[in-house]
């Protein structure tokens, strides 16, 4: 029997992340870490992203403004990418992280917009093809 915590995980994840990197994350998982793809994708996406007080763009905003405060710069720009499909505007991001920057710390702020703007910029040189 199929776990339905995680099947509701994985079927967030796939539509936040993309159903690529998902399953490149998913293939490429060994012994050493499928214990933590299996975590991730249980709790914190099927605990957590399912549930129903939160949309997926204020989750995401939120996301972002943590990632961005403890300097986790290839996570950030994965939820940077992301909001593609959580429906977060770049003016919002922007706001997240001047936020970061009076409650986490300029230094953090500073990495953070570097890592948005890169990943912005990818996004409109992806979009103009």
């Amino acid at each position: 029997m199929k776990d339905p915590t995680y099947e509701a995980g994985l079927a967030v994840r796939r539509r936040i992340l993309g159903d690529a990197h998902v399953k490149h994350s998913l293939e490429n998982a060994t012994s050493f870490d499928q214990d933590f793809q299996d975590l991730v994708t249980r709790h914190a996406w099927g605990d957590i992203w399912t549930r129903p007080a939160l949309d997926h763009r204020t989750r995401s905003l939120i996301t972002i403004a943590m990632l961005a405060a403890g300097g986790h710069d290839e996570e950030l720009r994965l939820h940077v990418r992301a909001t593609r499909n959580t429906g977060a505007t770049a003016d919002e991001v922007k706001e997240v992280l001047l936020q970061v920057a009076v409650y986490a710390g300029v230094p953090a702020a500073n990495s953070a917009f570097r890592v948005a703007k890169a990943a912005f910029e990818e996004m409109a040189k992806e979009d103009a093809r």
